[in-house]
């Protein structure tokens, strides 16, 4: 036998407190929503608040199982939130306590909550929506209290009443129009009086009405009304000065027997369900049958019956001697023929009558049926969803870590709106018998299932679940959003940046843009077949983005404000969307034979285009202003640009390769920006001799520049500015 352990007591009264006011909170919103539903029906009836408050007690009973369910929902959630936003659980798993033994008292809790839900719903719910049927059907059906409306028709039985102003003090109704139909419409009575007023005999089953001053018309009933249509039905007048009339009106509400309808799904248990269900099926199984032997035996009248010798004799000489039915036709007398055609006419059409009714006959008792199994899983899916949703709230709120009624709140809202549309669109298809009645009825249990197992499964390994940062870089990346690079100033900086490299670096990532293929036409839709067929990498775009990265990294480590905010200035290059969307070519031929598929990788592709030619003028820009920035830190050299010309011989030497001498454009996947800059690696190094001054340097590359001294110097951290 399992023994409660202090930890359990504390975790299961954390739980309980927040599951009795989650259920309670539950049962009044779905109490709310039914009353809204049915809120027509309950105005303006004049019922006491005996009979409301059997209905409230009604619907709340029949609603208790559905409330569980998003109770615990609920209630898990918030527990586990707010053990994770108190560092609870994280106390209890540095004590090596795993999540699955957090979540055990209240599982075991759960656990026979499930059957109390299940015994609910097969004892206690069905007799209180036998009470609550019957009540709202009497509801429905009783007569509508005395409160007359002014300027409006309103509807009584047998009659409608017009008033145009009242007298709430005195009960006086004043310009009263009636409109009595009680003999038919073809003898309607209309009744105007100056003033009126009503009022309910002493049992309250007829209602007296008195009128002053009026005038009442009626038509007259004629044996022959073709007559009168030129002029004009005949009708009678009566001016009175004083009236009174007469109307059924039962006031009293009379409640139905509970037993009328024991019949509906809702109203029978497990054991009930399965007997209507075997007896129907039986039912049906014998009915098709018996449809079947009916339609398949062809009576004819009129002919005489044949032995079994005979028979076989005319089948043979038919098969011998075929005779096509338009002879046989000719052979026969008009004044014969005729009847005999009429009788076949009618003959199909009693039985085509027939046949549709045999065929609704048993369409409605298969409707029926489906309402039955339909209440039948739903008895068992329902009650399972407590401890479905137990694994999904549990976990989630160990994940989220957020307590209170705000978040939890919501994501259980979201959850169970979620579940409640998958489980009435498969109970619904299920019903009309689209699906199979097990799929669709178990839909909502197969979803949440394995969604409860993957979250328990990841929260106990303390797994990152949904990264906001992943999803909207994924994000930006399909849709070709642009990216904003965010350079701060760091606070404290052990490499100072090689300034003679990156001068080199840049010079580098400039002739690589001026010298990027097509880059007139990127704003340009791409070839299709071209896309798909041809896959060629884009290695200048990709040299270009870690050229640019490599840039970004190590003048990241300056302190002047106008490098960084040349940095911040510099795109984020993302160059393998502009061409085929897969290195695979067989994946790249199935997506381009698959054309709405392809389209829409064709449209993506066009788009990183568009933003790939908008990076580029930004960089050229960026490139700009980090050369005048250059020219004022190092007065003495010349500028990126000249540097560029010097090495335009260089370049065209090496068959059309725009890399810069000494610089390995083949290795992407460089470790140190030694590595990116092989060339501008200096030749002696001497930081501890030459203290904070990280200008003094020597180079040995082609063409040599010069060493470069800034104008201010390069302190190791921002507290050396002070």
């Amino acid at each position: 036998m399992y023994k409660l352990k202090r930890l359990d007591t504390f975790i299961l009264g954390k739980f309980l407190q927040l599951f009795v006011g989650a259920f309670f909170i539950c049962l009044f919103v779905f109490v709310m929503q039914f009353m809204w539903r049915y809120v027509d029906d309950l105005v303006g009836k004049g019922l006491t608040a005996t009979v409301l408050g059997k209905f409230m007690w009604y619907v709340s009973v029949s609603l208790v199982p559905t409330s569980l369910p998003l109770a615990v929902l609920l209630a898990s959630l918030i527990t586990f939130g707010n053990m994770g936003e108190n560092l609870e659980l994280l106390s209890m798993k540095a004590a090596g306590v795993p999540l699955v033994r957090i979540m055990r008292p209240i599982f075991l809790l759960v656990l026979p909550l499930t059957f109390v839900v299940y015994y609910f719903q097969n004892n206690i719910a069905t007799d209180a929506q036998k009470s609550l049927r019957s009540l709202l059907v009497s509801i429905k059906i009783s007569q509508p209290a005395v409160e007359i409306p002014e300027g409006v028709f309103y509807s009584m039985k047998n009659f409608n009443l017009y008033v145009e102003k009242k007298n709430a003090e005195t009960g006086m109704l004043y310009h009263t129009i009636i409109y009595k139909v009680d003999q038919g419409f073809d003898r309607a009575q209309i009744v105007l009086a100056d003033s009126a007023r009503i009022e309910l005999t002493a049992d309250k089953m007829h209602m007296r009405l008195t009128l002053w001053d009026g005038e009442q018309f009626q038509n007259l009933k004629s044996d022959n009304m073709t007559v009168f249509k030129s002029q004009g039905v005949p009708y009678d007048r009566e001016t009175f000065n004083y009236k009174q009339l007469i109307f059924d009106f039962d006031s009293n509400f009379n409640e139905l027997e509970a037993n009328q309808f024991a019949d509906i799904p809702q109203a029978k248990d497990m054991r009930e369900l399965n007997h209507y269900v075997d007896s129907v099926n039986h039912l049906i199984d014998s009915s098709a049958v018996a449809y079947f032997n009916g339609i398949s035996t062809v009576q004819v009248y009129g002919a005489k019956p044949l032995s079994r010798k005979d028979s076989l004799a005319a089948v043979r000489n038919f098969e011998q001697h075929p005779v096509s039915f338009d002879k046989l036709l000719k052979t026969w007398k008009e004044d014969k023929l005729i009847p005999a055609r009429q009788n076949a006419v009618a003959r199909l059409q009693s039985l085509s009558s027939q046949y549709d009714w045999q065929s609704e006959t048993v369409e409605d008792q298969i409707w029926y049926l489906r309402r039955h199994e339909v209440e039948w899983h739903q008895r068992i899916t329902l009650s399972l969803a407590c401890l479905l949703f137990f694994f999904i709230g549990a976990p989630l709120g160990a994940i989220i870590r957020k307590g209170g009624l705000g978040l939890p709140t919501v994501v259980s809202v979201l959850i169970f709106i979620f579940y409640y549309v998958v489980n009435t669109s498969g109970m619904k298809m299920a019903r009309d018998g689209n699906i199979n009645m097990v799929l669709g009825m178990w839909m909502s249990s197969m979803i949440l299932a394995p969604a409860g197992a993957y979250l328990t499964f990841m929260a106990n390994r303390d797994a990152v679940v949904f990264n906001r940062d992943v999803v909207m870089e994924r994000f930006r990346k399909f849709f070709a959003l642009r990216i904003k690079r965010h350079v701060f100033r760091k606070e404290v900086i052990l490499t100072p940046p090689d300034w003679d490299a990156d001068r080199r670096l840049a010079v580098a990532v400039r002739r690589d843009l001026e010298a990027y293929p097509g880059k007139k036409r990127l704003w340009l839709p791409p070839n299709y077949f071209t896309l798909f067929f041809r896959h060629r990498p884009d290695e200048i775009a990709k040299r270009l983005a870690n050229n640019v990265e490599a840039l970004v990294e190590d003048l990241n480590n300056s302190t002047s404000p106008q490098i960084l905010s040349v940095l911040g200035d510099m795109p984020v290059l993302y160059e393998s969307g502009t061409r085929s969307p897969f290195a695979h070519r067989r994946v790249n031929w199935v997506l381009a034979v698959l054309f709405p598929l392809g389209l829409v990788v064709w449209l993506r592709v066009w788009r990183f285009r568009f933003r790939l030619a908008r990076d580029l003028r930004q960089l050229r820009k960026a490139l700009n202003r980090l050369d005048e920035a250059f020219a004022e830190m190092f007065p003495d050299t010349e500028t990126m640009s000249a540097h560029a010309e010097l090495q335009d011989g260089d370049a065209e030497s090496q068959d059309g390769d725009t890399q810069p001498k000494g610089h390995d454009a083949e290795s992407n996947t460089r470790a140190t920006f030694a590595e990116r800059c092989p060339d501008a690696e200096p030749q002696g190094h001497d930081a501890e001799a030459n203290g904070d001054d990280a200008a003094a340097k020597g180079y040995d590359a082609q063409p040599k520049a010069p060493n470069f001294q800034p104008k201010f110097p390069t302190p190791q951290s921002a507290e050396d500015d002070k």
